[in-house]
């Protein structure tokens, strides 16, 4: 076994290097040891990265290596050790309340020099002017001093906020520093995410750390299936792989168009519904069930992203009439203001003020079908326009006879009202067939296995992120 230089009797070179390592070690333990852990860390990250996309390690081929390994000895490792110069970052957001001092003390960091700078310059100001949430990243050494603070938040322009974000980089070089501001484009990452239902669903997406914009999405790719009104219970689940926008490797917050849905899985009273989005690469995407059937109906279930239902179609008392009726349509409560969109493809029939109806907007959507979206409190559309479906038409309101801001829709085949929810799931999908089959099934495959990962991420939220 070999022995340690400590225990050597030596008047050496080699002995007086490991008492200075070892002295050195002792004044900066605690660095040496955050060294340590996060290079550990690191190592343990990666494998968790790495593993799940390895083949079986059964049906590799296998050979034995043997190599004599001499380790360096503990004087020279030591010494590696404490001269190891670590970079540390952390990131957080600015808030309405910021100022320099106040964002610098929660990244951890504090110059006195890097505060005065940011008061005075005109980039770094921008920092706390407009929106809050600008996403704020500060890179320190060992010592806790500052080396460089990045900002990226949205560009001057709202039309490029889906394309292209700003990025401040505040550095220090020498003794002094340095500001400069650049347009860059953002890029797009591939994540998955999963949740429980508990209380709503979007509680549950909260707690997964996805954007309302992908829940939305979720609510309208599996509104043919499930009546998210009425049918959600608690312990529901729902697993996803989702496009999201990034500024360097962010996710942002800014971009109307947050990302698309990829992918989804919602487990509803037990009941499995599957979605994927499937290209052939020469017809245009769309959406469709792992069977192959698309999940593009002719008919949207509901005309609103989501919202509650108040009044279904049945009879009810009337509240301004006080006399039983048969209600011709569905009521959703929301606030007003809140956009309303066509269900399907058609042209505009009626626009503008109809009695009891307040604002209307009727679409026709051929073989005698129309829909009709009553109390707006305003009209985006006028008489005679092509409209498609997803489209806004308007917003809610309480105009006419309304107790309150909400929706009013109703829809009507040969003139007749039906029941706007079983129009909906009635629709006839398209299915893949023939030679498309095999490629379509490859793309379920893989889109099964991130959703798997996605389900394992189902107890701990905010891993997707």
């Amino acid at each position: 076994m070999q022995k340690l230089g400590f225990v050597q009797t030596a008047q050496s070179m080699g002995q007086r290097a490991a008492w200075r390592a070892a002295a050195t070690l002792h004044r900066h333990r605690r660095r040496v040891a955050l060294a340590a852990s996060g290079l550990l860390a690191g190592t343990a990250l990666t494998a968790f990265g790495i593993a799940p996309m390895a083949p079986d390690a059964a049906q590799l081929p296998r050979r034995q290596i043997v190599e004599t390994i001499e380790p360096a000895g503990l004087p020279a490792q030591l010494l590696a050790l404490a001269a190891y110069d670590m970079v540390l970052s952390r990131a957080d957001q600015t808030r309405a309340s910021d100022n320099v001092e106040s964002l610098l003390r929660r990244l951890g960091v504090f110059d006195p020099q890097l505060a005065t700078f940011m008061r005075a310059n005109n980039d770094t100001r921008r920092l706390f002017e407009g929106r809050a949430g600008k996403q704020v990243q500060a890179r320190v050494n060992t010592d806790g001093q500052p080396l460089e603070l990045t900002v990226r938040f949205a560009p001057p322009s709202a039309e490029l906020a889906n394309t292209h974000f700003t990025r401040l980089t505040i550095k220090r070089e020498g003794d002094q520093w340095r500001a400069s501001s650049e347009l860059a484009p953002l890029g797009t990452q591939v994540r998955v995410a999963g949740g429980t239902i508990q209380t709503s669903l979007f509680a549950a997406t909260d707690e997964a750390h996805l954007s309302d914009q992908i829940a939305v999405q979720m609510v309208e790719l599996f509104a043919g299936d499930i009546d998210f009104h009425r049918e959600l219970r608690r312990g529901d689940t729902f697993s996803v792989v989702y496009e999201s926008l990034s500024a360097d490797g962010q996710p942002v917050t800014w971009a109307d168009d947050a990302g698309r849905v990829l992918a989804a899985e919602f487990v509803n009273g037990g009941k499995v519904y599957q979605v994927l989005w499937y290209a052939d690469g020469n017809a245009k995407g769309g959406y469709y069930g792992f069977d192959g059937q698309s999940r593009r109906r002719a008919f949207l279930a509901s005309p609103m992203a989501f919202s509650r239902v108040t009044s279904g179609f049945s009879m009810r008392m009337h509240p301004i009439l006080n006399v039983w009726r048969q209600h011709g349509g569905v009521d959703y409560a929301a606030p007003t203001g809140t956009p309303v969109r066509v269900v399907g493809d058609g042209w505009v029939q009626f626009a503008g003020w109809q009695n009891g109806y307040g604002n209307v907007v009727q679409i026709a959507h051929g073989n005698d079908k129309q829909t009709l979206y009553a109390h707006l409190s305003r009209i985006d559309v006028k008489q005679g326009q092509r409209v498609e479906q997803g489209q806004r038409i308007g917003a809610v309101g309480a105009t006419g006879w309304a107790t309150g801001p909400h929706l009013h829709f109703e829809f009507r085949v040969h003139g007749q009202h039906q029941d706007p929810t079983r129009i909906a799931r009635n629709s006839e999908p398209v299915l893949i067939v023939g030679s498309l089959r095999p490629r379509f099934e490859e793309a379920v495959r893989a889109v099964q296995q991130q959703l798997d990962i996605a389900e394992t991420l189902r107890d701990s939220p905010g891993q997707g992120e």
